[in-house]
C-alpha cells in the first residue's frame, strides 16, 4: 500500500499485502495501541491486508496531543484514510473504535467516496445509547483509574504498578474517554454495510439491549454474537473470536476460511 505522507502517520501496516483484495482498518479502544492488533496480520486469509489506525498520544506519535472532541478528529483521520481506499474495505472498531469506525463510514458517505464492505463493532453500545454516567474523564487520578477497572478491567495491574509506564498510558487514556463523553450522536440514514457485533459474555459495562441497538444502523444484514470474555475478549481470549472475523472476511474476499495457529 503507497500511503501519502499524512496517512502514514495515521495508518500502521505491520505486513504488508500488495495482492491484497480487501483492507481491514482497526481502530481501537481508548487508550489503545497499534500492538493490540499487530499479530493478527498473520492470522488473517492471504487476501486481507491488516491497516491498524494509529491515533496522537501513544506510541511513536506519544509526544502529539491527543484529540478530545470527535467533531476535531473525524475529518483528519477520514482525509488521511481516503488514499488507502482504492481497493474494497472494512472497518474493525473495539469499545471506542467502534464509534470513530462508524463516524468515519458516515462521513465518507457524505464525501462519496466506496464505503465499507462490512463494519465490525466489538464491545460497544449503539452509538444511540448514551455512555453511562456519571462521566469518568474528570475524575482525580486515583478515582479514574478505580472506575476505568470497575467498569472495564481496562489497565493491567503491572501498569498500575509501574508509575513510568503510568504517566505515560494515562493521559491518552483520559483524552480518549473525554471525547467518548463527549460524544453526541446525530441521526442519520442507515449504511448500506452490513454491521457485525461481537462481545464478551462477562463485560460489565455492554448490555444485550445495548448491542442489539446496532441493527438500526443498517440496511443489510446484521448479526450479533457473543463470546466467552470481558470487555477485552477480541485481546485476552482471541480465537473462537478471531475464528469467526477470518469466516467474514474469507467470505468478503471469497477465500477458504484458514487460519494460523494462536500462540
Amino acid at each position: 500500500m503507497n500511503m501519502t505522507q499524512g496517512a502514514a502517520s495515521w495508518i500502521v501496516c505491520p505486513k504488508p499485502r500488495p495482492e491484497a483484495r480487501l483492507r481491514l482498518f482497526c481502530f481501537p479502544c481508548a487508550g489503545g495501541m497499534v500492538s493490540a492488533y499487530s499479530r493478527w496480520a498473520t492470522l488473517l486469509p492471504a487476501g486481507v491486508e491488516l491497516c491498524v489506525i494509529h491515533l496522537p498520544g501513544r506510541g511513536k506519535r506519544i509526544a502529539e496531543n491527543p484529540y478530545v472532541r470527535l467533531a476535531q478528529l473525524l475529518p483528519v483521520l477520514t482525509q488521511a484514510l481516503e488514499p488507502c481506499l482504492n481497493i474494497p474495505f472494512a472497518f474493525l472498531g473495539h469499545s471506542m473504535g467502534a464509534v470513530l469506525g462508524f463516524e468515519v463510514a458516515r462521513a465518507l458517505r457524505q464525501r462519496q467516496p466506496p464505503g465499507p464492505m462490512q463494519l465490525f463493532c466489538c464491545s460497544c453500545p449503539a452509538p444511540q445509547i448514551p455512555i453511562a454516567t456519571p462521566h469518568i474523564h474528570p475524575l482525580p487520578e486515583q478515582a479514574f483509574i478505580t472506575e476505568l477497572n470497575r467498569r472495564y478491567e481496562a489497565i493491567p495491574a503491572s501498569i498500575q504498578q509501574d508509575r513510568s509506564i503510568l504517566e505515560l498510558f494515562l493521559p491518552s487514556l483520559r483524552a480518549d474517554f473525554t471525547l467518548l463523553e463527549t460524544y453526541i450522536y446525530v441521526p442519520d440514514r442507515p449504511l448500506d454495510c452490513p454491521i457485525s457485533v461481537y462481545a464478551g459474555q462477562q463485560d460489565n459495562a455492554v448490555s444485550s439491549l445495548d448491542l442489539a441497538g446496532w441493527r438500526d444502523h443498517t440496511s443489510g444484514c446484521f448479526d450479533l454474537k457473543i463470546f466467552q470474555g470481558n470487555h477485552f475478549f477480541l485481546h485476552h481470549q482471541p480465537q473462537p473470536f478471531l475464528q469467526t472475523l477470518i469466516q467474514s472476511l474469507a467470505a468478503l474476499t471469497d477465500q477458504p476460511a484458514l487460519m494460523a495457529e494462536i500462540g
